[in-house]
Order: C-alpha cells, then sequence, then structure tokens
C-alpha cells in the first residue's frame, strides 16, 4: 500500500526549524503527515525529484499526488493538516493577497537564515 501522506522535507541541522517541527509534530498525534529531516539524510530530496539545495534554503511539502509546496504555502499545506492551525491557513488563503505577502517575508527570512548558516560553515553544500 502506498502512503498517501504529504511528506514535510526540514532542515534538522536548523535549531530554529528543529523547534518548529516538533512542535508541528506534537501536534500531528495522527500520523496525517509524514516528517523527513534532508540534513540527515541527503538522499531524501532526490527521491523526490528535488535538489538538496534547494530544499535546505526552503521549506518543502510534497503532496500525495505530487504536487510542490514551498515557503508559506508549504506552511499552509502543513497547517491544513493540523489541530488548532487550521484557522490560520483558512485566513491566509481567504484574503486575497495574504499568502503571497507571507510567503515574500518567509523567501526574506529563508535567505537570512541560510547566509547565517554559511557563515557558520553549517550550510556544506557538497
Amino acid at each position: 500500500m502506498n502512503d498517501v501522506r504529504p511528506v514535510v522535507l526540514f532542515d534538522g541541522g536548523c535549531p530554529l526549524c528543529r523547534k518548529e517541527i516538533a512542535h508541528y509534530r506534537r501536534l500531528d498525534s495522527k500520523g496525517r503527515i509524514r516528517w523527513e529531516d534532508i540534513h540527515a539524510d541527503r538522499d531524501i530530496p532526490g527521491r523526490h525529484g528535488l535538489a538538496w539545495e534547494d530544499t535546505m534554503m526552503r521549506l518543502h511539502v510534497v503532496e500525495a499526488d505530487g504536487g510542490i509546496r514551498t515557503g508559506a504555502h508549504a506552511f499552509a499545506a502543513i497547517w491544513d493538516r493540523l489541530p488548532g492551525y487550521r484557522w490560520l491557513s483558512r485566513v491566509l488563503r481567504a484574503i486575497p493577497g495574504v499568502l503571497g505577502l507571507v510567503d515574500a517575508a518567509y523567501t526574506r527570512f529563508a535567505r537570512w537564515r541560510w547566509r547565517r548558516r554559511c557563515e557558520t560553515g553549517t550550510c556544506d553544500i557538497r
């Protein structure tokens, strides 16, 4: 039987990312999401047709149908499946332009986070 859950690809080497994903995992008591640490296993993104470097720089969700969500769209896909967060996903999607603005802010943050990791020598792209 195929696993039809969405897959979250996250950077487990990032303390902030690890903490946030741990919070979400605690809420995912029904196991609706498969959580994959791409820092621990660099081959994971390739199994989904993605580049490790791209997935390290930005949160990715691979939907059961193969669709890819990144950034704020990935967060909304996660929140859709978590108790206590579904309302936030609905609000972001209901107000025109809000998800795009949140994604733009996330993109700036993600670039800053990645640069900061590289400055400390922990981005180690092969």
